[in-house]
């Protein structure tokens, strides 16, 4: 199993890496895939994956992605209006074969994992966004690994015990400074070819910290859903890591708080 995961991480992070340098179209697409793949792994817990009210869900997920691409913002509340008033008709006229809980979650879904994660691309899409999208990651998986390293060293007190018993509260401390450092040096070794912040090394600490606090309440929150439905993994698209919902739970939640951040934080 440790060789099956570490192959697959070592996949990963060169299709990662070779994605988000590349960028534009290229990135697009992906995310835009991933994003279909993640909100097909959370419909089949609902078992809505291949019925009208999931091919709904899917419909809207394509048309909310060709609104980012077109930079047509001013539609979304429209999009979003038209999309739960369409899954209230198919609702009230196949009644009764959905539940509420069926409904309300496939309307969720296209929030959770779709406009989510298209934030990868609208970071990646910002000014100085080839070094921006980086935050993401340091974020959510350096951010893991700072917790886990202090976590195992000296944590004792139980973040939430019933929900994830390992982790600890000087673990997820230690994963928000350790991101936050992350950051900080990250910014002060790339400061010169960055034109968008006055003081790169104190903006991307901010955001990497802040990053790290949301990475962790969205794995935390990923866990409580595969408890909710008694499972381990989301999918198995990708060996010894489960689904895309499995691997990028942490990056749903930094994507957006990295680019809003960076909105604000820049001159």
């Amino acid at each position: 199993m440790f060789w099956v995961r570490f192959r697959s991480s070592v996949l990963l992070v060169v299709l990662t890496l070779f994605t988000v340098i590349m960028g534009g179209d290229l990135l697009f697409a992906v995310i835009g895939l991933i994003s279909l793949i993640g909100l097909s792994e959370l419909y089949k817990l609902l078992k809505v994956n291949n019925s009208v009210v999931g091919y709904i869900g899917y419909v809207a997920c394509v048309a909310y992605y060709a609104l980012v691409y077109f930079n047509a913002k001013e539609h979304m509340m429209l999009l979003f209006v038209a999309f739960i008033m369409v899954l209230m008709v198919a609702y009230v006229f196949t009644f009764p074969k959905y539940h509420s809980e069926q409904v309300f979650i496939t309307f969720f879904g296209l929030f959770y994992v779709a406009i989510m994660l298209s934030h990868i691309y609208q970071v990646r899409m910002l000014d100085d966004g080839l070094w921006l999208v980086w935050l993401l990651f340091i974020g959510a998986w350096g951010s893991d690994t700072c917790a886990y390293l202090v976590g195992i060293s000296i944590g004792k007190h139980k973040m939430t015990p019933k929900l994830s018993p390992k982790k600890s509260i000087e673990g997820g401390i230690g994963g928000i400074l350790g991101a936050a450092l992350i950051g900080f040096i990250y910014g002060l070794a790339i400061q010169h070819k960055i034109g968008t912040f006055n003081n790169p090394q104190v903006a991307f600490a901010i955001i990497c910290g802040a990053s790290s606090i949301v990475s962790q309440i969205g794995d935390l929150a990923a866990s409580a859903i595969k408890r909710n439905y008694d499972i381990k993994d989301y999918g198995r698209l990708i060996p010894g890591h489960g689904g895309i919902l499995d691997r990028f739970d942490s990056i749903i939640f930094t994507a957006p708080i990295v680019y809003y951040l960076a909105e604000f934080l820049s001159r």
